[in-house]
């Protein structure tokens, strides 16, 4: 009997697989790493083959784990980073990397080799503007597919194929350029609710010739619907037969909020009062509206980007926990990030508030831009501030700077969330899903310094969870988003905000914010003219140049 499904999450690092049943219980998982390329700054790319390895292993572990045989699962899904994957017009791999080696095909979601685009497209104020916050990030596919075409002329003229990384994958396994509306709709500027692309913004940044390079169609297909049957060849790679359904991808962000939001699917009015926290490498707050409510530096609103008849609209970090892990990697007494190390880390942290009080490192301060500013701010340019800093080097040292940076990443949401309410949203109940809710300091700040009700699914990997019940929706297990929302969704333990520490984490964010006007204060002076002439003449003088 086919009533068990397949989830499959590709992130930054790995890709993820789970067997979920209906009542959407994990039975069994498997990860696998896949590779990844830094050429120079900016610059993260994949190895699309490596990806679809990389899955197939998952899937056969996933299976394995779970005791389960091929012709118990009805559906597979996958979700993925939204990251640029490039096919020539034979399918095969088409290198996106300056040294044309062809095995890096596909442009990461976090590079921003592509700054520069984003900021010509800004430039046009085009309407579809209106649905990226008024400002195109780097992260989106538009200004990569323009790098592309300005930096690698001859390699968009062998273009036949181009696709984000979850729509590659639905065409690995079931052969079908089919397109999600879930990817479509959040990272390629395709309009869902006014008739899909939009030529004369692809004209204004010279891609007219966009749909014949890509293979794009002109419509595409919502989430939860069918895209086909695996292929005999992606059958036998994935350890699973050609009767299993291949449902839409999506992207994994969002999959993480279903996965968490699910069972308010079908409650529009109480929907609009929860969001989802998708944490790990970097952030995601993901939140949904019956109207269309637009605010600067929120992407969207996307409609039915996820759920039918629905916007949703999504405020990010783009450095989060990799944030931690830089800081841990680069303090003289830090080390490689691995789990001990951060455990240790944070065990001292509490033991040195016990001791200290809640004003614990109260002088130091951190902006937590160190990969720009996704939201509110959409400022790709934005940079990292660390103020409070003396000779320590310490191991207590790194604790303290460690405990401010958890700080200075929920402030960062609380600043999103900000933002939100002035557009018009009425947040009050924080879901967290992904690799922060393992940090208990985090966790906590999460509701203390945001105010929230904060929820912890009692499924650890909402991501898989909400993949496998749109999954479940393409195999017709369940006949609709909503129906398999309430019955697989978790339900999860609740930590409710400290009263006592409101005072204290409202001056943190006031010096958060003033922060960000003295950084900006200091872009606005070392950017004048007179100042640039100033400062190259006394670096070039002989008295200078003997000090170095």
């Amino acid at each position: 009997m086919r009533d068990l499904v397949v989830a499959v999450d590709i992130g930054t690092g790995s890709a993820r697989a789970g067997v979920f049943d209906t009542h959407g219980r994990l039975l069994g998982r498997a990860d696998h790493a896949i590779l990844m390329n830094r050429p120079r700054e900016n610059y993260a790319e994949h190895d699309s083959e490596d990806i679809w390895a990389a899955v197939c292993t998952a899937v056969k572990g996933a299976c394995s784990a779970a005791g389960v045989t091929a012709q118990s699962i009805a559906a597979i899904g996958f979700d993925a980073t939204c990251s640029l994957v490039v096919r020539d017009t034979e399918g095969k791999p088409l290198s996106i990397s300056l040294n044309g080696d062809a095995q890096w095909d596909t442009i990461v979601w976090m590079d921003h080799r592509a700054i520069s685009q984003a900021e010509a497209c800004t430039a046009t104020h085009h309407p579809v503007l209106e649905h990226s916050g008024k400002a195109i990030s780097p992260e989106m596919q538009i200004p990569k597919l323009m790098w592309l075409k300005q930096k690698l002329p001859e390699q968009w003229a062998k273009a036949g194929a181009i696709f984000d990384l979850a729509d590659f994958m639905t065409w690995r396994a079931a052969g079908s350029l089919a397109r999600s509306r879930s990817t479509l709709t959040a990272k390629w500027n395709y309009l869902s609710h006014a008739g899909g692309w939009q030529p004369d913004f692809l004209a204004a940044v010279d891609l007219s010739d966009l749909r014949t390079r890509a293979g794009l169609p002109e419509d595409t297909l919502p989430v939860g619907a069918s895209v086909g049957k695996l292929l005999p060849e992606a059958a036998n790679a994935l350890g699973l037969d050609t009767e299993c359904e291949v449902a839409t991808g999506l992207i994994d962000a969002y999959a993480g909020a279903f996965g968490a939001l699910g069972r308010y699917a079908g409650n529009g009015d109480t929907l609009e009062h929860h969001l989802a926290l998708i944490a790990g490498t970097s952030s995601c707050i993901v939140a949904f509206s019956k109207d269309m409510k637009p605010g600067f530096g929120l992407w969207g609103p996307y409609f039915e980007a996820l759920l039918p008849d629905l916007w949703l609209v999504e405020g990010g970090q783009s450095a989060t926990g990799a944030l931690l892990d830089h800081i841990v990697r680069i303090h003289s007494a830090g080390g490689p990030p691995d789990k001990a190390l951060h455990k240790r880390i944070i065990d001292r942290i509490q033991a040195l508030r016990a001791e200290e009080g809640d004003a614990f490192a109260p002088r130091l301060h951190v902006l937590p831009d160190f990969h720009g500013n996704r939201s509110p701010l959409a400022d790709p340019n934005g940079v990292g501030v660390i103020s409070g800093l003396t000779l320590d080097s310490s191991f207590d040292a790194l604790c303290r700077l460690y405990w401010r940076t958890c700080v200075a990443i929920t402030l960062g949401i609380r600043h999103i969330l900000a933002m939100m309410t002035e557009r018009g949203y009425h947040l009050d109940t924080l879901h967290v899903t992904g690799g922060h809710i393992h940090n208990p300091l985090l966790i906590e700040l999460y509701a203390d310094v945001t105010g929230c009700r904060v929820i912890i699914p009692d499924e650890a990997d909402a991501v898989l969870l909400g993949t496998a019940m749109t999954a479940s929706v393409a195999s017709a297990l369940y006949p609709d988003l909503n129906t398999a929302g309430s019955a697989m969704g978790p339900k999860g333990r609740e930590r409710l905000p400290d009263a006592a520490r409101k005072t204290l984490y409202d001056v943190d964010f006031e010096a958060f914010l003033a922060l960000y006007r003295h950084r900006s204060e200091l872009d606005g002076i070392v950017s004048k003219p007179a100042f640039n002439s100033t400062f190259e003449k006394k670096i070039n003088s002989p008295n200078i140049r003997g000090t170095f």
